[in-house]
């Protein structure tokens, strides 16, 4: 592929040499540069590749990316950019043939729902037979095969990359996980979503390699609907005007206000027999009523929002009616069948504003007793512990406090730290180091009516202790503990 044809859609200034050469590979990280690589200079937070240019000279690059002032070495052409990081989006997509245009893509960002929302719509759209890849935080999924995510939204080279296994597989759509980072550091640059997705937003991942405050992080947000055909939006969110503001795209708004296009109605918690979810009906553009077995009053909203989406894929109503009914998605509120006597759950919920969402929705299901089991990871700041305490023991009838990637700490250094927080409030609580025999503790002394909350892990299925991620799966260890006693099943 020619150097000029990566180019062609990015302002430029050829510092040494020449665009008229044919380039092997796109490459940002040094250590995969090979002869004749066009290699992408960017600035990260704790390294900067531009100090790597002379070992990919070295190594045989024919060609430098860069956004700073560089002395150029002969025989390699150097190409300045105002961002490489835009540069690199741009790139990929021209690398790959530009794939978002041969699939239909959906982009959806928010503080919370993304995840779940993702799996929805997957769900929905490929009941109706529309096959649907999905690039999100717990993975990415191309027809059969499944890869572990490193970050929400990967870098934009990946994107690329993942759309065009995706059209090469013969997938219709692609649902994507649009976090705030991706959008400032454009890893969602150099293509226009066909449908971008607001879901809420509250203060989230504002801090020294984040985001600088809340108002950078809305404007972070609001980028995705400046590159969308249309813009699919929660009409009762707060921040609404603010996530809108200079939008370029069509807008159709959901929730529970009137004014919306789709809107929520009668809604009622739904509890039987060990399983909890949500009933409403659907007014608006469309009409017809609505059974998530997911719980929470957001389960709601994320359905909602999955509607409204899968809408302009004109799914049948029985369609998204009968995905709805049995979608679920790993460690986001994930029911594991157990028993009818009492329900148990596996989540994600790692820091205190999740778990209170989490407990504070449990609640509102009245139920027997609400007993939380968690840890706090090792290594990470120790106000989480505290928080996380109090927390649980304000809301939890019971907290079981556990281990949860010690890392390099000691457990019961980090099991004292949290116990700071419980003691601020007046819930019952137990410890127990070893996470295995605290979830054995939930299960045998289960009473009828509970809701048992193993928080912290979600889909993660390991537990790292240092350095080493040993493997460990909670679904497995439920079952274990049922292979090992047969009557926690009745």
């Amino acid at each position: 592929m020619k150097l000029s044809k990566l180019l062609e859609k990015l302002e430029y200034t050829v510092l040494a040499g020449n665009t008229d050469m044919e380039i092997s590979t796109l490459v940002y990280d040094s250590r995969k540069v090979q002869k004749d690589s066009v290699f992408v200079c960017i600035s990260g937070s704790v390294r900067d590749a531009h100090e790597f240019i002379p070992d990919v000279v070295k190594n045989g690059a024919a060609a430098v990316i860069v956004e700073k002032d560089v002395t150029p070495v002969d025989g390699v052409t150097y190409i300045k950019v105002e961002d490489t990081r835009l540069a690199l989006a741009y790139m990929s997509a021209a690398y790959f043939d530009y794939p978002a245009k041969k699939i239909k893509t959906i982009g959806i960002t928010g503080t919370k729902g993304k995840t779940t929302t993702t799996y929805m719509v997957k769900s929905i759209l490929e009941s109706a037979g529309i096959k649907t890849g999905l690039i999100g935080t717990i993975e990415s999924i191309c027809g059969d095969k499944h890869t572990p995510a490193a970050n929400t939204t990967p870098e934009s080279y990946m994107v690329q990359k993942l759309f065009a296994e995706m059209a090469d597989e013969g997938m219709d759509a692609v649902v994507m996980e649009v976090s705030s980072q991706a959008l400032k550091l454009h890893r969602v640059s150099g293509f226009t979503f066909d449908i971008g997705v607001f879901t809420n937003l509250e203060p989230d991942h504002i801090g020294e390699n984040e985001h600088k405050d809340f108002e950078e992080y809305m404007h972070c947000k609001s980028l995705l609907f400046r590159q969308c055909r249309l813009g699919i939006f929660n009409g009762d969110d707060e921040h609404l005007e603010g996530i809108m503001k200079g939008h370029t795209c069509e807008v159709e708004t959901f929730g529970y206000k009137s004014i919306n296009n789709l809107v929520a109605e009668n809604v009622e918690l739904k509890k039987e027999h060990g399983a909890l979810g949500v009933k409403y009906h659907v007014s608006g553009l469309l009409d017809f009523d609505v059974e998530v077995n997911v719980p929470g009053k957001f389960s709601v909203y994320n359905s909602l929002t999955a509607i409204a989406i899968c809408h302009h894929f004109n799914v049948a109503k029985e369609a998204i009616k009968e995905a709805l009914c049995h979608v679920s998605v790993k460690g986001r509120i994930e029911i594991v069948p157990v028993t009818k006597r009492y329900t148990i759950m596996i989540d994600y919920a790692h820091n205190a504003m999740a778990l209170e969402s989490l407990l504070t929705t449990l609640k509102e299901y009245e139920p027997g007793r609400l007993v939380c089991l968690f840890g706090c990871g090792g290594n990470r700041a120790k106000s989480r512990r505290y928080e996380m305490g109090e927390v649980s023991s304000r809301l939890a009838d019971l907290t079981v406090v556990t281990s949860d990637n010690p890392r390099n700490e000691e457990p019961m250094d980090i099991i004292n730290d949290i116990l700071v927080g419980v003691s601020k409030a007046d819930g019952r609580y137990v410890t127990i180091p070893d996470r295995k025999e605290a979830i054995r503790y939930c299960m045998e002394n289960a009473q009828a009516g509970d809701i048992i909350v193993l928080a912290g892990k979600g889909h993660e299925d390991y537990q790292e202790i240092c350095g080493v991620k040993h493997h460990m799966d909670e679904r497995e260890i439920i079952a274990d503990i049922i292979k090992e006693n047969p009557d926690l099943k009745l």
